[in-house]
């Protein structure tokens, strides 16, 4: 089966909102820490090696940046969030700005939430929830690097997790390296950003 994430280009990085792409019908962003592992998530969904950057050195993703997946419709990565080398006025310049995106842009139907699974559900990634929560935006949660953990471990994991979201959320094991959970993780995304955005407006 063809990867329509496969697709995914380029197309313009945002520091204001009067920036982002006017004819936006669907798009679905990723989140997490910025040692989460969100970069690697992004390439190995789409089947790129370099579509988002990767570094040693947590936090370069300091600006909205947008792939066009088909003609109206974009991955989203966001800045990662947690990294206490990034200075003050920029912290805050990205707290602000992720807010009012979360609050007032219309087109975000699908929010990925990219979390180490050693370390799941953080301050952080609790603020992400609740950004999306108050917006009625689906959530997808990604438990990254599991192949780091044996299977009960990773069982034992994902279940505290999904426990934690009562629902509210849907969580998938993922490791980028070991390519698992890739076809669920798709999947998820492709639904959210094909759908209809008559029926992505009804969401509940």
């Amino acid at each position: 089966m063809a990867n329509p994430l496969a697709q995914a280009e380029f197309v313009l990085s945002a520091n204001a909102l009067a920036q982002l792409p006017k004819d936006s019908l669907a798009e679905v962003a990723f989140a997490g820490r910025s040692n989460a592992g969100k970069s690697t998530a992004l390439n190995v969904l789409c089947n790129q090696n370099s579509l988002a950057r990767t570094s040693k050195t947590p936090g370069r993703t300091q600006h909205l940046v947008y792939f066009r997946i088909t003609e109206n419709r974009y991955l989203v990565d966001l800045p990662g969030y947690g990294y206490a080398k990034v200075p003050i006025a920029v912290r805050d310049h990205w707290q602000a700005f992720i807010t009012r995106y979360f609050q007032i842009r219309e087109p975000l139907v699908g929010l990925v939430l990219v979390m180490d699974v050693r370390h799941p559900l953080r301050d952080y990634d609790l603020q992400m929830l609740d950004y999306a929560f108050k917006r009625n935006i689906s959530v997808h949660c990604l438990l990254t690097k599991a192949d780091k953990l044996g299977r009960s471990e990773q069982a034992r994991t994902l279940a505290l997790v999904k426990n934690e979201l009562a629902g509210r959320a849907s969580a998938q094991l993922f490791s980028g390296s070991a390519k698992l959970g890739l076809d669920e993780a798709r999947a998820v995304v492709t639904g959210w950003l094909m759908a209809d955005p008559i029926e992505g407006s009804e969401r509940g």
